[in-house]
């Protein structure tokens, strides 16, 4: 682990896996410990993941003004870690609602932006959002219904679109394209990693969803927006017409992928992000 002080004297804390040009690596969650990423199913053999723990997750401080927890606060510290490393320019691959810091980080440093990878993108930042019929959807393309776990997760899904407090564990299978040992052992490990009161402050505002969707359409940065086929949120159709938003933009939909595509297929993963990369 290194780290950096950020803008307003926070000490920020990233890791480094692989070697090669730099890519800096972002964290969804909202707000979780990065160490779910782990390598990316093995993407540090084609670039160097510079991977950042976000302020008040993982090793890095909690900040003194928890208000700096909203996502467009730190595209500053996306700017300190690109200005630590010496890089004029960085390319970034986020996750989940970790693309909503590096969309605002592009708009708001487009000459230090390269390419974007935006992998199972939140989209609220876009003013998108996925309804109980894309989670049925995603369970019947991967005929999940007829599995045991499903009757629980169901239940769960209608309580959170009700407004009730689902049960984050019931919930959990219907984001893995298989509900197997690995997708067992990664989810074991959420709570563990995650920051309630950061998360509840990262959409906190600072952004306008049509302010957002003009301005990436003139965004000159490259980006790929990856799906997973099973993935309920978001599902490949809704990251389709998000990325016809952008100037330049393309979808890649992983097969038999859920929210974590790289846990899935690491090769079909890597390929895919490589290959968008050094193109």
């Amino acid at each position: 682990m290194t780290t950096f002080t950020s803008h307003d004297g926070t000490r920020l804390r990233f890791r480094v896996l692989g070697e090669g040009e730099p890519l800096l690596v972002l964290a969804g969650g909202a707000m979780r410990d990065s160490a779910y990423l782990g390598d990316l199913g093995g993407l540090g053999a084609h670039r160097a993941l510079y991977v950042l723990d976000l302020r008040g997750t993982g090793r890095s401080e909690h900040p003194a003004d928890p208000t700096s927890y909203r996502v467009d606060r730190q595209v500053a510290d996306v700017e300190a870690f690109r200005a630590h490393l010496g890089l004029d320019r960085v390319d970034l691959l986020a996750h989940s609602a970790g693309c909503s810091l590096a969309v605002l980080y592009a708009l708001r440093h487009p000459g230090r932006t390269g390419r974007l990878v935006l992998v199972t993108p939140s989209l609220r930042i876009l003013g998108g959002a996925s309804t109980e019929d894309d989670y049925r959807e995603a369970a019947e393309a991967r005929g999940a219904t007829h599995e045991e776990w499903y009757p629980a997760a169901r239940a769960a899904v209608r309580t959170a679109f009700a407004g009730g407090a689902a049960d984050a564990d019931d919930l959990a299978p219907l984001f893995h394209g298989r509900w197997d040992a690995v997708a067992r052992a990664h989810e074991a490990t959420r709570a563990a990693q995650s920051h309630p009161a950061a998360t509840a402050g990262y959409h906190g505002g600072g952004y306008e969803p049509a302010a957002v969707r003009a301005a990436v359409a003139e965004l000159a940065s490259p980006a790929l927006l990856l799906a997973g086929a099973y993935d309920p949120d978001p599902r490949p159709g809704a990251v389709r017409a998000t990325a016809a938003l952008f100037r330049h933009a393309r979808t890649a939909v992983q097969p038999a992928a859920g929210h974590y595509p790289w846990l899935d297929d690491p090769a079909a993963f890597c390929r895919t992000v490589a290959g968008f990369l050094t193109r």
